[in-house]
């Protein structure tokens, strides 16, 4: 064979492993990412709810002034997910703060005027919305880490991938008592 084509052939070996580095390098970073812009979404969501709160917090002190306890473990849990900083942090707050929320519905249904005022129902309904957005930014990004976690850990991409890009954890349960089945008593 002649040398000339046997470098012809070694070259375009050469340049087509290249291009498939180079496809399989833009795929990472593509997932990757995606999953930095489903976690902005949920932060956007976050704090849409971290700006719903007070104005919650308010509404019930005047009906419930000495339910100061909840009041104050809903703040405390608000102000934990605002100073939070990284994403397994934020998760972590955003999950207490769903729970400190909880109470404070519960307190909001032994007070019927209460329930019955126009702006604590807008609140209410404004955070449930927000949680729902909360809910599906959640599943979306934990598609985005699935789908970059697969990326980085399948070959080739594990060889493409090197140190540089590391997984990532995605959205979990938080409480082992929401895996549970509930238990229905007629």
């Amino acid at each position: 064979m002649d040398p000339i084509v046997v470098i012809l052939i070694a070259g375009l070996v050469v340049i087509a492993l290249v291009m498939v580095w180079i496809s399989i390098y833009n795929g990472i970073v593509t997932a990757d990412n995606k999953c930095d812009n489903a976690w902005q979404t949920i932060d956007a969501q976050l704090q849409r709810r971290n700006d719903l709160i007070p104005n919650l917090v308010e509404t019930v002190k005047g009906y419930a002034a000495h339910e100061s306890q909840t009041l104050e473990a809903v703040t405390a849990a608000r102000a934990a997910v605002t100073e939070a900083r990284s994403p397994e942090a934020k998760m972590e707050a955003s999950n207490v703060l769903t729970d400190t929320l909880k109470s404070l519905f519960a307190v909001a249904e032994a007070y019927p005027d209460l329930k019955a005022n126009a702006n604590f129902q807008q609140l209410q309904s404004e955070l449930s919305d927000t949680e729902n957005r909360i809910s599906y930014a959640r599943m979306s990004f934990n598609d985005m880490v699935l789908e970059y976690n697969n990326a980085i850990e399948t070959f080739p991409g594990s060889l493409v991938a090197g140190r540089r890009f590391r997984p990532r954890a995605g959205f979990e349960v938080a409480s082992p008592a929401a895996r549970e089945a509930p238990e229905v008593r007629f």
